[in-house]
């Protein structure tokens, strides 16, 4: 069994994946689990077990939206949001497809909104998503339901103190 995907996965992400003890508390308050190919907890064992590129062509680490409900879930308190963030850079990086459709421009353009003004502006977020999958008009009903019950801001915000967010995301600001 390779340790090397193992000490890799968890420097970079330093999460202590020797805390997890697969109780199953994480999948029972995730969302996404009906779609999810394995369980956060069956992901982090593959880890264990060194199985690298069955992890990195999961969809898992792709369907995991961040909602943080595992982790409030955990009671060791295994950032698994943390964990996908990783191995979504790690496949990436290392030039693995990514298995869900639309969810990589999903993710690049999440990241882009998060870099620029340190949140999301769900408006233009959509748009550049829609223009980036070529799905213009799929989800506009919804969108404009949304719009005219006035749940989406018509105008973009930053965060209070932009240079100090970019020095706290690693950039110059």
């Amino acid at each position: 069994m390779s340790q090397t995907f193992l000490q890799e996965v968890a420097s970079r992400s330093g999460v202590s994946l020797g805390a997890c003890f697969h109780c199953l508390s994480c999948a029972a308050g995730c969302p996404a689990l009906e779609i999810m190919d394995f369980r956060p907890n069956q992901i982090i064992r593959m880890i264990q077990r060194g199985m690298k590129n069955q992890v990195l062509e999961s969809r898992t680490i792709w369907i995991c939206i961040g909602c943080f409900n595992c982790l409030d879930q955990c009671p060791n308190r295994v950032d698994i949001p943390c964990l996908m963030d990783t191995l979504r850079q790690m496949a990436l990086e290392q030039g693995f497809m990514v298995a869900e459709p639309g969810i990589l421009a999903f993710h690049k353009e999440f990241l882009r909104q998060v870099k620029n003004r340190g949140r999301i502006f769900e408006v233009g977020f959509m748009m550049r998503y829609k223009l980036a999958t070529g799905k213009l008009f799929q989800d506009m009903r919804p969108g404009l339901q949304m719009m005219l019950k006035g749940r989406l801001q018509l105008s973009p915000s930053r965060v209070r103190r932009p240079q100090e967010f970019q020095q706290r995301l690693g950039g110059s600001p």
